[in-house]
């Protein structure tokens, strides 16, 4: 451990992730004496401060912050990025600087007060805004216009009403937290899994009341990267979304000339002719060439979505943290997309309007859709298909080669209820007792099905059956979290979508409510259970901490809400995000429950070669690539993805990717010290500046309109 006291310096960690001060276990202990082991030697629950006012605070403020940049970020690339350590190193800079401002009479934060602070922030920030953007998104994408009205006219608020997404979203949480509860001491205490997120967390708290030089470093350099990107965002706005920026970078601001585009290059289109030949990426090289067709005038020439580069410091942070294999994957499948796939199918469609005058019979299904009036196609409308059918496939395998991990995770709930804490057991009044479960998922249950009922008219024994699956379901994920430090949300979702197009079949509601419930759920039990890795660590008392987590749902419940509305006041409002993880949920919603009669004959071969594939590449890596080259064996997820974002996302990604590779070859101690804190700057500065500046934007203009 770290010492008695938070001001003693770490010696280092031994391979169970504890100080090097604590004496090793020999490998065939028994849970008993773990737990004696750990109790005697780690825990510090007792002799320092953990669970005060001021954390809960504090983790509070930050996760309600960090909700609307993991909701913009969801929204943009179809991501939510931890909140932990970014979190922590904010806290802890934030904290030194009102020491500093008081003179030093206030007492400096404790490492477990900071751990405890972690915990609601985590909270507050990642788990309960996991379905917001995704389950209500896309029952805002099944919304109709009114007759004559624009995607303006569907209201947000009038699709689902406040009170009943914030029951949602609470229950939903809370379940979460509540079945942790019986996983806690059987994973981390007993298994002793990684849970490699919650090491890393523990790590960074440890260095930083080190104090030193490179500590300090880390987190002052995060803090730059986020007021840097910060600046980077108000830079890139488009002009007209606030009026406010415009005086400033607009045409006639006096740094107009700082202003950065959307995306470059801003007249990038394509021109394709019958036999689907991609010609041209720019208007004015259409202009010059004869063989090209007028753009002005042909039904073929037409702009392309997001083809380009987009000036955001954000996706090249994203990519600088995933790293060069997941990103160039992405990269070389949006190739595919954009310069092979898409241009022979646009050229297919092509054919058909020219040989039949301008307009598809009844009955063709067009591969590319055209929106903007007619202007662009919208390529990831078409490619999801395979994109998606990829990533759940791929999901699902990987699921099924953790049969193990799964039956151990049932069968270790099971027993740790059954055995029960024992009489003399040290930690009975310091880990959270069973009891608390029931008592807490007995309301909720009824709460839930509650909510089920009045707002996504499911039956009350289907509603029954989705709080127990999403229990089954959060065992699972807890499980992939803690031995892979990857939570299948997704997958969760997808198992109960299937369930539920038996139980309910034909109804998209219902379909997508147990999605919701289940990823929701599933994704606050693991982030528990990595925060309570980190707590386990450093020595905290996990009663405290679970209790710190349990506030922060009402932190981040309080947040997400309104800036939900906010950010998305209409249907227009979704539509000008990417929103990869939206549209993926209302798709497989529609296919499960309408079939595929309505896609296009190309999107359905999309969907079987993305299924094959996402059986295949996954059991190629597994069984036949060889361990040391699996780094250079592509992303199965990375080319399921690059078909569901724009080009433009690849692109950045990719960019940072080999900014974080170039660095690495040329200066690898600095790369490793300041890559992760610079890239998780980057990220959370430009995500809070956008969803600040959204959420303004919304309230000046109902202001201006008088509601």
């Amino acid at each position: 451990m770290a010492g008695p006291s938070n001001e003693a310096a770490p010696t280092g960690k031994n391979a169970s992730g504890f100080d090097n001060s604590v004496p090793p276990l020999h490998e065939d202990a028994t849970p008993e004496q773990k737990d004696q082991h750990w109790y005697t030697h780690v825990y510090q629950g007792d002799k320092m401060r953990q669970l005060t006012p001021r954390a809960v605070i504090m983790g509070g403020l930050l996760g309600m912050a960090m909700c609307s940049a993991n909701l913009y970020t969801t929204l943009k690339i179809g991501w939510a990025f931890g909140v932990a350590i970014t979190a922590c190193v904010m806290s802890y800079v934030i904290w030194n600087l009102i020491r500093l401002a008081s003179g030093g009479n206030v007492s400096k934060m404790s490492i477990l007060e900071n751990n405890c602070m972690q915990s609601t922030a985590s909270a507050a920030g990642y788990s309960t805004g996991s379905t917001i953007a995704t389950m209500f998104g896309a029952l805002l994408l099944m919304q109709a216009p009114p007759e004559g009205g624009t995607s303006a006219d569907v209201k947000t608020l009038d699709v689902q009403p406040w009170v009943m997404v914030t029951l949602f979203t609470f229950c939903t949480g809370m379940m979460g937290v509540f079945l942790a509860i019986p996983m806690k001491r059987q994973m981390i205490n007993h298994e002793q899994l990684p849970f490699p997120s919650g090491i890393a967390a523990a790590e960074t708290l440890r260095s930083l009341y080190s104090e030193s030089k490179e500590a300090v470093h880390k987190a002052y350099a995060l803090i730059v990267g986020l007021l840097t990107s910060a600046v980077v965002g108000i830079m890139n706005t488009s002009e007209g979304t606030l009026q406010i920026i415009d005086k400033v970078f607009g045409e006639k601001g006096p740094l107009h000339s700082l202003h950065l585009p959307d995306q470059y290059p801003e007249a990038g289109f394509a021109t394709v002719d019958r036999q689907g030949k991609l010609h041209a990426f720019w208007e004015k090289v259409a202009g010059t060439d004869g063989n090209l067709v007028n753009f002005s005038e042909s039904p073929v020439a037409k702009r392309l979505i997001q083809f380009g580069f987009e000036p955001s410091v954000l996706l090249i942070a994203a990519g600088m943290i995933v790293g060069l294999r997941v990103s160039l994957t992405m990269l070389v499948g949006s190739i595919l997309l954009y310069f092979f796939v898409s241009p022979y199918l646009i050229g297919i469609d092509a054919a058909h309007l020219l040989e039949v005058g301008n307009k598809f019979q009844d009955g063709y299904i067009p591969s590319i859709e055209l929106v903007g009036g007619g202007t662009t196609y919208h390529i990831y409308r078409w490619a999801l298909w395979g994109g998606t059918a990829l990533m759940v496939m791929s999901s699902l395998t990987s699921l099924a080669f953790q049969w193990k991990s799964i039956g151990r995770a049932v069968s270790g709930a099971l027993s740790s209820r059954k055995d029960g804490p024992k009489t003399d057991d040290p930690l009975t009044r310091i880990e959270v007792p069973f009891w608390w479960m029931l008592a807490g998922m007995i309301p909720l249950t009824i709460a839930m099905v509650v909510v089920q009922i009045i707002g996504f008219q499911i039956s009350w024994w289907a509603g029954v059956i989705a709080v127990a699956m999403s229990f089954v379901l959060s065992l699972v994920a807890c499980r992939a979290t803690g031995e892979t430090d990857t939570t299948p949300i997704g997958a969760m979702g997808k198992v109960m979508q299937i369930t539920f197009a038996l139980l309910h079949p034909g109804q998209v509601v219902p379909n997508l409510a147990s999605a919701g419930i289940a990823a929701n759920s599933a994704s606050s039990s693991a982030d528990l259970l990595t925060d309570l890795k980190s707590g386990y660590l450093l020595g905290a008392n996990p009663r405290r901490q679970f209790l710190a987590q349990f506030f922060g749902v009402f932190f981040g419940t309080v947040a997400i809400i309104p800036i939900w509305y906010l950010m998305v006041p209409t249907k227009a409002a979704l539509e000008k995000f990417p929103a990869p993880g939206t549209n993926q949920w209302f798709r497989v919603a529609q296919v499960l429950t309408q079939g595929l009669h309505s896609l296009a004959d190309s999107a359905k071969v999309a969907i079987l070669i993305g299924a094959v594939l996402g059986i295949i590449l996954p059991c190629i890596e597994k069984f036949l690539v060889p361990k040391n080259w699996k780094a250079y064996w592509p992303s199965t997820m990375g080319l399921g993805l690059s078909w569901v974002v724009g080009f433009n996302n690849s692109l950045a990604f990719a960019i940072g990717a080999l900014i974080a590779y170039i660095w690495a070859r040329s200066h690898k101690k600095s790369a490793e010290t300041f890559n992760i804190p610079i890239a998780s700057g980057l990220v959370a500065g430009e995500s809070l500046i956008k969803a600040l500046i959204a959420m303004t934007a919304t309230v000046l203009g109902l202001i201006s309109s008088g509601k």
